[in-house]
């Protein structure tokens, strides 16, 4: 960000790499479009095979579905917590490599319960929620954020006074996990789904091209998707042996239900960012991407530059002010040795969903835009009214 307040690319961290060429990424460890996009264009840097840097615009993207969470979260009574690691496991990897990991979470948040106990019934239900990195030895890490060593992840684990209460608070959860990911804006199925009735369950389950609700046969569809949350009951296998209880209304100590759940988060942006973008283009969705708006301002010492000076950071302004969605998701390309057709060129690899030019139709009376939506894949010239009118008209933020 400026010292005038306005987030300029210029002042962006964001390393423009050639995988292929780099020193420390081989062609083989580059599985999958997102991981390729994603590192060649700034938004993540590879430390190790399987665990990766968030550089600038990752972590604002990353921001915005905390964000998401957080919100839907809450809504259901989630508590956010950040609990420590008070015994870490060292061990080597299969290539012999030290590392320090964190205990199961299911252990930890049983045990702060059964510290804290005996908490009266009436402190129940409880639904705690973190969010922290998570370790997995990957004998093959690949695909990027999808598959690594090191992944963030939002993981609750709730407790609950009978079997009933837990059952409710799993469909509450379920339900919570529904909204995240319809915010998000990606299409979530399950494995298997029936086109006649609807029916969908994970190919594990199932397996048969007949449809075990309807029974229609040839109905069933596979569809290829990412793993980006799972929920469980856990009943009491980890509350009783680990003595997390409760004072029930007699008075005596009783154990606690509990329930598992947990969202990938660098996962989902991947998986959004896999699914929405061609082999040279990134796609984001509305509510994931870094920034929703970049406007392009004319070339230093270009004709247009003499006539329209400031008309770039009034455009700017303007939007964060009418559209307070847009408050701090506007970004200025400030490049201006740049030619405005490799700053287009660079705006649609990163995946920017509107890409506003000014060039000489702003001179004109009235001013002009020239918009280009990359989603909707269209190109058109608006006036100021019609073109703030069209972003709040096609924006899911």
């Amino acid at each position: 960000m400026s010292s005038n307040g306005r987030h300029c690319l210029s002042k962006i961290f964001q390393p423009i790499i050639n995988v292929s060429k780099t020193a420390n990424l081989s062609h083989r460890d580059v599985t999958s479009k997102s991981q390729r996009l994603m590192l060649e264009l700034g938004i993540i840097h590879q430390a190790i095979p399987g665990c990766f840097h968030f550089l600038p615009l990752g972590i604002k993207s990353l921001n915005k579905l905390v964000r998401i969470v957080d919100e839907e979260m809450s809504k259901i009574g989630g508590q956010k917590i950040r609990r420590s690691r008070p015994d870490l496991f060292h061990l080597k990897d299969r290539h012999s490599h030290d590392y320090i990991l964190s205990p199961t979470h299911e252990e930890v948040a049983s045990d702060l319960i059964a510290r804290l106990a005996p908490l009266s019934y009436k402190n129940f239900p409880l639904r705690l929620y973190q969010m922290s990195n998570k370790y997995r030895d990957e004998m093959k890490p690949r695909f990027g954020l999808m598959r690594g060593r090191e992944f963030l992840m939002k993981d609750m684990y709730s407790f609950d006074v009978d079997a009933e209460s837990a059952m409710k608070t799993y469909e509450e959860v379920c339900q919570s996990y529904d909204n995240v990911f319809k915010r998000v804006g990606i299409d979530f199925v399950k494995v298997l789904v029936c086109r006649n009735c609807d029916y969908s369950a994970n190919v594990e389950l199932s397996g048969s091209n007949k449809c075990p609700n309807c029974e229609e046969q040839e109905k069933i569809d596979v569809q290829t998707g990412i793993e980006v949350g799972h929920t469980f009951l856990l009943g009491s296998k980890y509350s009783e042996p680990l003595k997390a209880r409760f004072l029930a209304k007699n008075g005596k100590p009783e154990v606690l239900q509990m329930g598992s759940y947990g969202i990938g988060l660098s996962r989902t942006i991947a998986a959004s960012v896999e699914v929405l973008s061609s082999e040279q283009e990134m796609g984001w969705p509305d509510s994931l991407a870094p920034y929703n708006v970049i406007i392009l301002p004319p070339k230093s010492g270009s004709k247009e530059e003499s006539t329209m000076k400031g008309v770039a950071e009034k455009l700017y302004s303007d939007l964060e002010a009418q559209i307070p969605s847009l408050k701090d998701n506007v970004l200025l390309d400030d490049r201006v040795s740049l030619t405005i057709g490799r700053r287009q060129v660079d705006a649609r690899r990163v995946g920017y969903r509107y890409m506003i030019v000014i060039n000489q139709k702003a001179a004109e009376h009235p001013p002009l835009f020239e918009l280009y939506d990359a989603k909707e894949n269209i190109r058109v010239y608006l006036s100021q009214n019609e073109l703030f009118r069209y972003i709040k008209d096609y924006t899911m933020f």
